[in-house]
């Protein structure tokens, strides 16, 4: 049985190309950092290679293989410290002539395609323009904007959207059985990504990262410019750490709006209610809306590979003063 949570309409598009025989020699799956795109591609593996009559079974030797990563028609092409290379696309090339070894289908899982170079990007072009039979691609990106037009083409695009925060807390709950207090915050705290919620339920170390987080940022509300440009420097040197930490930051602004505007339906940060309400009668609404807008800005401009520090600098100059 499919294994994925959510996605009900990708699954069932999926499983309609299965049924038809009708399946995309490519399909770019998109969508934010965990939010289910690994475990949609690897059911769907499995889906291919399953040998029971009701695919995916999850427990026959092929099913079990690809949950265990040890198939060898199913392969996981991942960044080399966070770059897709030329010669990860050159081998993928290569091997994907062969004949499979033990199923009926190859398949290449490759994640993070935003991560790729130039010229690796060209080169896994040459496969999707003259794809080999037996083969099948599974890109995964944050958003199909981020690469070549001319591979986003040749792909079929699943994008996959945040769950809702009731679906994730009772996933947790059922499946994880994470208690329900804590599963309503990761619920709230995950933007509709199980993933990260089901890895915060297992590694209380994530959550202790977003309370450091949030107590250097309520320092900063009282510190200088200097102070903030020194702060700005020092998170930069760790920039695959920085969504994280602009993320976290823009959950705590929009719940700000919510609390200036009187309104408890929708906080994300559950947990620091009553921070909240007493730092929302500390700003106007048009200083948290400029804030708010601030943050989206320096996310789409680093996504964008803008250079870390001087998009950080600006945005800490933009923080209100407490």
């Amino acid at each position: 049985m499919w294994q994925v949570v959510g996605h009900k309409w990708a699954v069932d598009l999926l499983k309609r190309a299965l049924a038809s025989g009708r399946v995309a020699h490519a399909y770019l799956l998109t969508g934010p950092p965990q939010i289910g795109k690994r475990s949609l591609a690897l059911n769907f593996a499995q889906a291919l290679n399953c040998l029971d009559e009701e695919k995916p079974c999850g427990q026959c030797l092929a099913c079990s293989k690809i949950a265990h990563g040890s198939h060898p028609d199913v392969q996981i092409i991942e960044g080399e410290n966070g770059t897709l290379k030329i010669d990860q696309m050159r081998a993928l090339r290569h091997e994907a002539v062969l004949s499979p070894l033990e199923g009926r289908w190859k398949v290449y899982i490759i994640r993070q395609m935003e991560q790729a170079t130039a010229e690796a990007a060209n080169c896994l072009l040459k496969t999707l323009e003259e794809p080999p039979s037996n083969v099948i691609l599974m890109l995964t990106a944050s958003e199909a904007e981020a690469l070549l037009p001319t591979i986003v083409s040749r792909c079929q695009v699943l994008n996959l959207r945040p769950l809702a925060t009731e679906t994730v807390q009772r996933s947790l709950q059922e499946r994880w059985e994470v208690d329900a207090e804590r599963a309503q915050l990761l619920a709230r705290l995950s933007g509709g990504r199980l993933g990260w919620a089901v890895t915060a339920s297992q590694n209380d170390a994530i959550l202790a990262r977003r309370e450091k987080h949030l107590n250097e940022m309520m320092e900063l509300l009282s510190q200088g410019r200097v102070e903030r440009l020194e702060y700005a420097q020092q998170i930069s040197l760790n920039p695959e750490a920085v969504p994280e930490l602009l993320h976290l930051w823009l959950s705590w602004w929009r719940d700000l709006l919510l609390a200036a505007s009187g309104s408890s339906v929708g906080i994300t940060n559950v947990d620091r209610e009553d921070t909240l309400r007493i730092q929302a009668q500390r700003y106007s609404l048009g200083q948290v809306r400029d804030f708010v807008e601030a943050l989206r800005a320096s996310v789409w401009r680093l996504e964008r590979n803008a250079n870390t520090r001087l998009t950080l600098e600006v945005l800490m100059l933009s923080l209100p003063t407490r």
